[in-house]
């Protein structure tokens, strides 16, 4: 049974050796995607974002995992995606934009990752973009409404969204056929002049994130400018025309 032991915070290499166990044969695939993936990651603080592919998911296996994914996660990682086989190699007509994203920046830890066939699709991306742009605008406002006036609530909204907006960010580029580059400045610069918001609140946000203290008394101000800006991408998106 895959388990982890108490006294030792849940490690990469240890998630995949017991990802092995449990899965046996029928483990095609361990990938590390994101910024992690990518070259791009600060130490502590950036997402591991795990993909795992097998031929079959019993609930069996799952449930055998159980132990080992509350480690993971108490270790402060997002949970593993686990997908069939046949699952992964169907679905990037409705995840687009998660599939761009892990096709250009990916590591495989353990087997093969099945390509064959998989192809993301313009018109599919750009509906994705703006339906997730809108949710995450809704999301973000209900976050606001929730910190209230609490500065160390609203930065920690502002932290725990970025990385997911810049998945949105990065689908931008891609409609309009520009290769996203690696560096999170280079993509918030470039999505937001052709936006038309300022780019400054997520710069900010992005400095946060990497450790980088948020000046005293701004946190207010940025998250206004955050919002507008996000508000300003599902309006652009929402009369895009490629």
């Amino acid at each position: 049974m895959a388990q982890t032991g108490k006294s030792a915070a849940m490690t990469l290499d240890m998630l995949v050796e017991q990802l092995r166990q449990a899965h046996g044969d029928t483990l095609k695939a361990v990938v590390l995607y994101g910024s992690a993936a990518s070259g791009e990651d600060v130490a502590g603080r950036s997402d591991l974002n795990v993909l795992v592919i097998a031929d079959a998911l019993s609930l069996h296996t799952l449930r055998t995992l159980g132990q080992t994914m509350r480690a993971w996660q108490e270790a402060g990682h997002p949970p593993v995606l686990e997908m069939r086989t046949s699952e992964w190699l169907s679905s990037a007509d409705i995840f687009p934009m998660e599939y761009a994203d892990i096709l250009e920046r990916h590591r495989v830890l353990y087997g093969v990752l099945p390509l064959d066939g998989i192809v993301v699709g313009t018109a599919e991306l750009r509906l994705q973009v703006e339906q997730e742009a809108m949710g995450k605008l809704l999301r973000l406002r209900r976050g606001v409404m929730t910190a209230g006036t609490d500065a160390g609530r609203q930065q920690e909204l502002l932290r725990a969204s970025l990385s997911s907006l810049l998945v949105v960010f990065r689908g931008v580029m891609r409609l309009h056929r520009e290769l996203p580059p690696r560096d999170a400045a280079q993509v918030i610069q470039w999505v937001s002049t052709r936006c038309g918001f300022d780019a400054a609140p997520f710069e900010t946000v992005a400095a946060l994130k990497r450790g980088t203290a948020m000046p005293a008394g701004a946190t207010e101000q940025v998250l206004e400018g955050y919002v507008q800006g996000m508000s300003a991408l599902v309006g652009y998106l929402d009369v895009f025309t490629g």
